[in-house]
């Protein structure tokens, strides 16, 4: 058991890893350009295709399935999260030793997006947090089950993007931005409260789909 733990919380790590690559790509080319934010949305997709590909743990994916499972999967997801969290937080930890942050680095885009989700209602994350996993859901269960080798890959790309762009919250993803902001360190109280409303939402709109699908 201790085994199979410790190689569910190195792959959640990975996970995390995975998604703050994407979020880097974002945040550089967000405000780049007219149009950064569309392109940084679409290659935000790295992350979820390396974590589908490898088949890494990532808290968001996981979420959908939650009735397909025996009751101590919450305490895997559990884990997965604070996986994710490590991961995320590695990555950003590490970035902000170097020249991409700094004055008008990633960090501060990422803090413009962090002080935007702080003044939020708690209400507010958990829905966006449910819309967010309901693209989620897409993604990952169209890479699964889609028959078309070109479905599969769609499924990831729109759903990311989608998400994105539509301005719902992904949990793993703002743990990197609080990260990266410099937020988590410096506020930790309000960080965790709004990532568990965020988290919260993404269960919720991650089990929507599947439990009218049954029902169907």
């Amino acid at each position: 058991m201790v085994k199979e733990n410790g190689r569910l919380f190195v792959s959640s790590v990975l996970a995390g890893m995975c998604i703050a690559m994407g979020g880097t790509v974002f945040l550089r080319l967000k405000d780049a350009f007219p149009g950064g934010n569309v392109v940084g949305a679409l290659l935000f997709t790295v992350g979820l295709f390396v974590v589908c590909t490898r088949g890494y743990a990532l808290f968001t994916g996981k979420a959908c399935y939650i009735f397909d499972n025996p009751p101590a999967y919450l305490g895997k997801l559990l884990l997965i999260w604070l996986g994710n969290l490590a991961g995320t937080g590695f990555f950003a930890l590490m970035e902000r030793m170097t020249a991409i942050c700094g004055t008008k680095g990633i960090d501060a885009v990422a803090a413009g997006l962090v002080a935007a989700k702080i003044a939020n209602t708690g209400v507010s994350l958990v829905i966006l947090g449910a819309v967010c996993n309901i693209f989620i859901f897409i993604a990952v269960n169209g890479y699964a089950k889609n028959p078309h080798e070109l479905g599969k890959y769609l499924a990831l790309f729109l759903g990311v993007s989608c998400f994105i762009l539509c301005g719902s919250e992904h949990s793993v993803a703002d743990m990197y931005y609080w990260w990266v902001s410099g937020c988590m360190l410096a506020e930790p109280g309000t960080s965790f409260i709004c990532l568990l409303y965020i988290s919260l939402g993404n269960i919720l709109g991650g089990v929507l789909f599947p439990v009218l699908e049954r029902y169907i």
